[in-house]
């Protein structure tokens, strides 16, 4: 009874119990609030960009927690003709109940190039990036990823 007992609390801690809303922020210093930004080609320095139906989570226990969900007005060619790519981007998945984010559709639809992977912010945490994939219909989705630092 113990096992079950400290199984279903390990289980809960793990998918429920450290996350929390993100809130979306017109300013960047704004504690607790985050802002949707990519990486520009001309300065190399992150820029907000425009965003419509915010959803994301957070959770302070890990720094590759960060999920969320969006849609932008902006096309995928003038992203990428204005913003950094992102090589090897590989979406984490989250868990279950987030439900507009799906990291197997997202790794496929990038795969098949259907989706194009962009820079939000390099070491957003040490050793760790923000990373925004972009669908044609407008649909994004963020997540964090180690970079080179812990990569082999």
């Amino acid at each position: 009874m113990s096992a079950l007992i400290a199984g279903a609390a390990i289980y809960y801690l793990q998918v429920y119990a450290y996350y929390e809303e993100v809130q979306l922020s017109s300013e960047l210093a704004t504690p607790g609030s985050t802002q949707i930004q990519l990486t520009s080609l001309v300065t190399d320095q992150p820029e907000t960009i425009l965003i419509n139906d915010f959803q994301g989570i957070d959770a302070n226990s890990s720094p590759l927690r960060f999920r969320a969900c969006f849609t932008t007005p902006q096309s995928q060619a003038m992203l990428t003709e204005t913003y950094v790519t992102y090589e090897d981007a590989v979406p984490l998945t989250g868990p279950g109940w987030f439900s507009c984010y799906n990291a197997v559709e997202i790794g496929s639809a990038l795969e098949t190039g259907d989706a194009i992977a962009f820079l939000s912010q390099r070491n957003i945490q040490d050793g760790v990036d923000r990373v925004i994939a972009v669908f044609p219909d407008g649909r994004a989705f963020v997540w964090h990823q180690l970079n080179e630092k812990y990569k082999e």
